[in-house]
């Protein structure tokens, strides 16, 4: 990747966390600051699926398209948004069909490779979840077709977070060797376990109804562990399993959060305002832990190995997103020093030399 796209992706992830901070320590009633950046990530999903050097002409008109729909989101002007909706998703699905088809029948080819269907499923899951944010915008600021209290804008620009998740994991398979049919059975089974798991689990928290969502989250979170054991066991010795074994620990602190804010949400005494601490620990583990490992991979894909000092740098990624971010959430000064200590995690990995370290 070059560099004034490095700078791009840097500032662009760097501003994210900030936008967090802000939203955390100056509310606003009206406007939400993570409409403003989990959106734009996905660019580098689309990045990676056609890696032309510099972007190609798609990716770069997505970002551009990517910033207006971020931009009108957050000022909560919705026209805009559904104007740039169709463009969004013809791009997402031009490159799709050019990588892989229209139809996903590979996801039940024993013969694909499971990093593939998981590349797959993140375009996919774009797309869909492109379509499904227009509906929830039309439904709620226009027609009203539909009242169901969990259905908010919010929680679905949220949601474009888990593209970026399929596509880490597409990492994880993609350096794992087959050594049995069973280990290749056991992937496929993980595929269909964490992709219907969730789509199930959003049905679920749509219903508000408490066991199934803890059933499905207990059923995830083993698939998880499962995954995690299977990388370590199968993963090639690489740079890049070093970085991806630390994002699969952020997301176990992420399952397990997940499923304590569900157990807590339910609770006779529940009070969102005291749970804020857990919520914020649960979206930093996620997508400023083990998303922001993948997203920097595949900046760096073909650089690999890079001049780096791998555990220095994963340790620096553990204080940034477990602790010092977490104090930020109540202490300006500490969300100086996450901000900081972010920008500075990104430009080693980034701008490190390309090679073995000496």
């Amino acid at each position: 990747m070059r560099v004034p796209y490095k700078i791009l992706f840097m500032t662009m992830m760097s501003i994210a966390l900030a936008f967090g901070f802000i939203a955390l320590l100056y509310p606003h009633d009206t406007y939400s600051y993570e409409r403003l950046h989990i959106f734009l990530f996905n660019t580098i999903l689309l990045h990676f699926t056609e890696p032309e050097t510099p972007l190609s002409p798609k990716v770069r008109l997505f970002l551009l398209l990517a910033v207006v729909y971020a931009l009108s989101a957050f000022l909560e002007i919705y026209t805009p948004v559904l104007l740039v909706t169709p463009f969004l998703v013809g791009i997402v699905e031009s490159v799709r069909n050019r990588r892989f088809s229209f139809l996903p029948l590979d996801f039940f080819k024993s013969t694909v490779p499971v990093s593939e269907k998981f590349h797959h499923a993140a375009l996919l899951c774009l797309s869909i979840g492109l379509v499904i944010a227009a509906l929830v915008i039309i439904n709620a600021e226009f027609h009203h077709f539909v009242t169901i209290p969990k259905l908010e804008l919010n929680m679905f620009f949220l949601g474009y977070s888990f593209p970026l998740s399929l596509i880490t994991m597409s990492l994880v398979f993609s350096i794992m060797e087959n050594h049995s049919r069973r280990t290749a059975l056991l992937k496929n089974a993980a595929f269909w376990l964490i992709n219907m798991g969730v789509i199930i689990f959003f049905g679920f928290i749509l219903a508000e109804v408490f066991l199934p969502q803890i059933a499905v989250t207990s059923v995830l979170f083993a698939s998880v562990i499962m995954v995690f054991y299977l990388f370590v066991r199968l993963g090639k010795n690489l740079q890049q399993k070093q970085f991806l074994i630390s994002g699969m620990g952020f997301l176990m602190v992420t399952s397990i959060t997940g499923i304590a804010y569900i157990f807590l949400e339910f609770a006779p005494d529940y009070d969102s305002d005291r749970l804020v601490w857990l919520m914020r620990l649960h979206s930093f583990s996620a997508l400023y832990g083990w998303n922001l490992c993948g997203l920097a991979i595949i900046c760096r894909f073909n650089d690999f190995p890079i001049q780096l000092h791998s555990n220095s740098t994963i340790a620096l990624h553990w204080s940034t997103v477990m602790l010092f971010a977490p104090l930020g959430c109540y202490y300006p000064a500490m969300a100086v020093v996450a901000t900081l200590s972010y920008a500075v995690y990104l430009y080693i990995v980034l701008f490190a030399r390309a090679g073995r370290p000496a």
